[in-house]
């Protein structure tokens, strides 16, 4: 059995929040192909069922379940988590997908912009893991995947708000690791470089006008600096992340894996 078979990931229950996105998308894509059932959440009910029909024309068998949540709300994070465990049973991975962009140079940037970040990107990331995490105990077993960055690993210009967010995860994908290898949940990050998805994008508009780049100057400039010559695909960043959650990763313990293209290496 290979870790990307049918049945690898069976009888095994993935939360994948941040669904609508490209790398949770295809995150859930393949989790449900190698046999999990899976619940995605998102703010956007309808690309969720979107999602949750082109997953069940692929695999017709599939357990999907939908749940809209609003990640920075308590009381929506409740009703996710009691909703996910009635519908599919105790939550088993946990891929923490969900994030946004932003910021600028420090002299520019607001309080209202930094704690916007921060809330998505690190507050309510920890505050849905804290409550997924006591299903996990309880069953004795679990993984948990953190979307992290490049960024978490080294800052670049203009981007102090997003990768303090994500140098924060990657603290508490570390300390968090030695304690819920205790119970027997491993605790792991992948940390994407330049990944094709729309937030990317977003991320080389605002660098150019920062740098008084065209975006077209700005996305080659991205491109040469990347060894293989391309950017991540959001399923190779998948298939990383069902990894971390299959039995194959059984001793990865707080790591970070960078998914860059050798860009780290420049």
């Amino acid at each position: 059995m290979t870790i990307f078979s049918n049945d690898a990931l069976a009888e095994q229950h993935a939360l994948v929040t941040g669904a609508t996105g490209g790398i949770g998308a295809e995150t859930a894509k393949v989790l449900a192909g190698m046999g999990a059932a899976v619940t995605i959440t998102g703010r956007q009910q309808q690309k969720l069922h979107a999602l949750k029909q082109e997953i069940e024309r692929q695999r017709p068998d599939a357990s999907i379940f939908v749940h809209a949540a609003d990640l920075k709300n308590a009381e929506e994070r409740d009703e996710l988590c009691a909703a996910a465990k009635d519908e599919l049973g105790p939550i088993s991975i946990l891929v923490n997908s969900a994030g946004v962009s932003g910021g600028s140079v420090v002299e520019r940037l607001t309080q209202d912009e930094m704690e916007r970040i921060m809330e998505i990107n690190y507050t309510s990331t920890v505050l849905l893991t804290q409550q997924v995490y006591q299903q996990m105990k309880e069953k004795g077993q679990g993984a948990i995947i953190n979307v992290a960055s490049l960024s978490g690993l080294r800052g670049t210009y203009g981007n102090t708000a997003y990768a303090a967010s994500k140098f924060a995860l990657i603290g508490f994908t570390h300390s968090f690791a030695l304690e819920a290898i205790e119970h027997h949940v491993r605790v792991n990050a992948v940390c994407p470089g330049y990944v094709e998805t729309e937030m990317a994008l977003e991320a080389i508009r605002r660098k150019a006008a920062l740098t008084g780049m065209s975006f077209e100057q700005q996305m080659t400039k991205a491109q040469e600096s990347i060894p293989s010559g391309h950017f991540t695909r959001p399923q190779d960043v998948a298939n990383t992340i069902a990894f971390l959650a299959s039995s194959a990763a059984d001793n990865m313990i707080g790591e970070s894996i960078k998914i860059s293209g050798g860009s780290v290496l420049r």
